[in-house]
């Protein structure tokens, strides 16, 4: 066990004790290949309210390309157009019902990437052929179209970036015609390309306008939503392509000098070659890390607080150069440290941020996470291998960590268990003193009585499903982000709220004045 004392330090947000619930809203039920943020999002959030829940963690809300990772984004500031609910567009005469046949013929168990990609944009690009004629048709619901347009810094180049990626067949955009290697303005783009441009600047529209009216609902009904952002953008985003100068690019050729991962460890002998960018460090702190500051700004708008991964990368990073191909290769790098957030916390004095620090963590970073002021995690499926010093074992939790069941990259409590060998599993049964049969409450009911002040669910945990219902596999290329909740699932988790609200009462997790009055 480190010799490293936690600070106890809070963020205002974090001040009274609260739980919630993991699901990425891909995961939703309904009938248009992929959860959205219609009807069932909000019903959803009823039962968060009626369960005692105070908050609803999300993956990244980014737009998912190849692989379909929520954290590998063509632009980690926009939204992910899947999510967007059809319906009011449908009740606003821009799309007909015979329109939606090609979604409501996927799959309504698992999300079919591939198919929802061609379906997908055929049902959007009516809608849009439809809202240049009639581009006041859904102003009523999420306000002025042109007005949107010149709302994010971000929103051009991402835009530009989708619609030259469609004319440059799809490649990365360090592949396409040296003329449109580097960011462009409007004016030099042809008719069909501004064409383009419009039509993922409506998608955006679509998407925020439905995504701060479900916020709203959330928060009027005392539900705060927890996102995600990675530390790193996406390789070929719009991120990357328009603001080349801060990350670490061979202009000669845009081939990247040296790319992110982890070194070899317990768990991996190989390590972990991510292939993300690394940033011009330097080049970001000229400008008072303006980027980040707006790449934050966006954030704060669509989430109340963010937890941000791979946390210690602000105290050192494993660069890896990118001609070898090969973690072990890599090298420790400094990064901007408590420059970085003593930066951030001026525009963010309220500190809504959480730090994913798991892992091979040192005391230097948890030091620079304390001295930032934010809180870190603990994962409890991590803490049963019998050493009486694992930092995750509940006698020896910190109060400034948000404590998790298990996340994303997790199987789910019920699959672990099953899975882990028999010596993790007796000691799972006698320190919470249960018979595991039903390990997935066991550990629910233990960490609400914890001294973390924030306890997150994943939401297959509430079911009590096994593996089957896993979300993500790292270092698995397929297979992943596909798992969804049924309607009779999404059913069944009201039958629980009783409980669940009760448990959230006897251990002070529930929401009161003194709650709210705490944020």
């Amino acid at each position: 066990m480190s010799n490293y004392a936690y600070s106890e330090t809070l963020p205002s947000w974090l001040l009274n004790r609260s739980s919630g619930v993991l699901l990425h809203p891909t995961a939703l039920p309904g009938q248009q290949g992929i959860g959205s943020l219609g009807s069932e999002a909000m019903r959803f959030v009823d039962f968060l309210e009626s369960a005692g829940f105070s908050y609803w963690q999300t993956c990244p809300l980014g737009p998912t390309g190849f692989g379909d990772s929520p954290y590998q984004v063509f632009c980690s500031s926009a939204g992910n157009p899947y999510l967007i609910d059809w319906n009011p567009v449908l009740e606003s005469d821009l799309i007909g019902i015979s329109d939606l046949n090609i979604l409501n013929n996927l799959s309504d168990q698992r999300v079919d990437y591939g198919s929802l990609y061609h379906c997908f944009y055929h049902v959007a690009r009516i809608a849009f052929s439809n809202f240049r004629s009639n581009s006041n048709a859904l102003e009523s619901m999420y306000g002025n179209f042109d007005k949107f347009k010149n709302r994010y810094s971000w929103l051009k180049s991402y835009g530009v970036f989708q619609a030259l990626k469609l004319a440059n067949n799809n490649d990365p955009w360090w592949l396409w015609n040296s003329k449109f290697k580097k960011s462009i303005n409007l004016d030099d783009l042809n008719s069909d390309i501004l064409d383009e441009v419009n039509f993922h600047f409506f998608l955006q529209y679509l998407f925020f306008g439905q995504w701060l009216k479900l916020k709203e609902y959330a928060n009027q009904k005392g539900i705060f939503i927890l996102g995600d952002l990675p530390i790193y953008a996406a390789p070929d985003s719009s991120d990357i392509w328009a603001h080349q100068n801060l990350f670490e690019i061979n202009h000669g050729n845009s081939v990247f000098e040296n790319v992110a991962g982890v070194p070899p460890d317990y768990f991996n002998q190989d390590g972990q070659l991510w292939g993300n960018p690394l940033y011009n460090w330097n080049e970001h702190e000229k400008d008072g890390f303006s980027w980040w500051i707006d790449r934050l700004s966006t954030q704060i708008e669509i989430f109340d607080v963010v937890r941000i991964d791979h946390f210690r990368a602000f105290h050192d990073y494993w660069s890896i150069p990118s001609s070898l191909g090969n973690a072990k290769m890599g090298t420790w790098k400094s990064g901007p440290g408590i420059r970085f957030w003593n930066k951030i916390n001026e525009f963010f004095p309220h500190r809504p941020f959480l730090a994913e620090d798991l892992g091979l963590i040192t005391d230097e970073v948890r030091l620079l996470r304390d001295q930032a002021g934010l809180p870190g995690m603990a994962v409890l499926q991590f803490a049963f291998d019998g050493d009486p010093e694992n930092l995750y074992l509940p006698h020896n939790l910190a109060q400034n960590l948000v404590l998790y069941l298990g996340t994303h990259d997790n199987d789910t409590v019920s699959g672990w268990y099953d899975n882990a060998d028999e010596e993790i599993r007796g000691n799972f049964r006698s320190y919470l003193n249960v018979s595991g049969e039903f390990p997935s409450w066991d550990l629910l009911r233990f960490a609400y009585r914890t001294i973390s002040p924030l306890v997150i669910v994943p939401v297959q945990d509430l079911l009590g499903l096994g593996s089957e219902a896993r979300f993500n596999c790292p270092g698995e290329a397929i297979g992943n982000w596909q798992w969804r909740m049924s309607h009779s699932q999404l059913d069944s988790l009201f039958e629980s709220s009783k409980y669940l609200f009760e448990q959230a009462k006897i251990s002070g997790r529930t929401k009161n004045d003194s709650h709210e009055k705490g944020r």
